[in-house]
């Protein structure tokens, strides 16, 4: 699809009202379908100041170019949905490229990269009201954990507190969970050891009054052989994130294949190693990505 940011512009500028038209007009589908299995691709990265892909360090910073890249994503097959900010989910809508997708709203962005307060990650995305009205099927929040600094309770706490706003409309919300520290530069990480994704695997599962709608969003360990005991710390459904992959895209895909394999594993959510892949061909990556679901 080509997109004409003249006509988008226009539509904001003298019919804003036609964003929450199309989303009362979008084609609505279960969560998961008859296959069992979830395929998201995510784009929330430009909110949280996060725009480089590799060496590229505004390579998502062109709206059109990124629109574009995803929609030819959500155009194939085995493709589910898209996550992503109000911003990005209003262009789909007003481009009638959600209908019959998962649409997941990104919830807390505040935690801007590089910044000091980066792990007091306020929710200024997404509420769980607004989810609600414009007919969206999930959210999805992100929880990283630095035992250092106290910015971190208070994401832990509001990540609780949205998870309970969120049962309450019995809305289904991913917690992508990290363990973090900053190292010498102060440059924030994360911790993907094998004790490290169980000590957020099981922080993340004991948050909220209910855990009945909370979906976990989780990344491979460094050694994918340990998934398999790492992924035995609860029993939410989780879908795998993707994060940036670099050049060994094929050394990715093997990471994923192995660990989707396992029980509570439901799907993949990726982002930036699909839409903006080494090789340039997003429709070649996604087609990938879905072949191993």
């Amino acid at each position: 699809m080509s997109v004409d940011i003249a006509d988008l512009v226009r539509t904001r500028t003298l019919h804003p009202e036609a964003v929450t038209e199309a989303a009362g007009r979008r084609t609505r589908r279960p969560l998961i379908d008859a296959t069992g299995r979830l395929m998201i691709v995510a784009a929330d990265h430009p909110a949280r100041g996060a725009l480089g892909v590799g060496d590229r360090k505004f390579a998502m910073a062109n709206r059109v170019d990124l629109l574009e890249r995803l929609c030819l994503a959500l155009s194939r097959p085995g493709v589910d949905g898209v996550l992503a900010t109000a911003d990005i989910l209003d262009d789909l809508l007003l481009l009638g490229a959600l209908d019959g997708k998962v649409v997941l709203g990104s919830m807390n962005r505040g935690g801007l990269q590089g910044a000091s307060f980066e792990l007091d990650d306020r929710f200024t995305g997404h509420r769980p009201e607004d989810i609600e009205r414009l007919g969206f099927d999930a959210g999805k929040l992100l929880l990283r954990i630095d035992y250092d600094d106290p910015g971190s309770l208070t994401t832990l706490e509001s990540t609780a507190r949205a998870i309970d706003d969120m049962a309450a409309r019995r809305l289904p919300v991913f917690v992508e969970p990290f363990i973090s520290r900053r190292n010498g530069d102060g440059r924030l990480g994360n911790d993907l050891s094998a004790e490290a994704v169980t000590k957020s695997i099981a922080i993340a599962s004991g948050l909220g009054g209910t855990s009945a709608y909370t979906w976990l969003k989780v990344p491979v360990t460094e050694n994918p052989d340990d998934m398999a005991e790492v992924m035995a710390t609860s029993t939410l459904p989780a879908v795998l994130l993707g994060g940036e992959v670099g050049e060994d895209q094929d050394g990715a895909y093997e990471k994923w294949r192995g660990a989707l394999q396992l029980p509570t594993v439901r799907g993949l959510v990726v982002g930036r190693s699909l839409l903006y892949p080494a090789d340039g061909d997003v429709a070649a990556a996604v087609d990938t990505a879905v072949g191993l679901l």
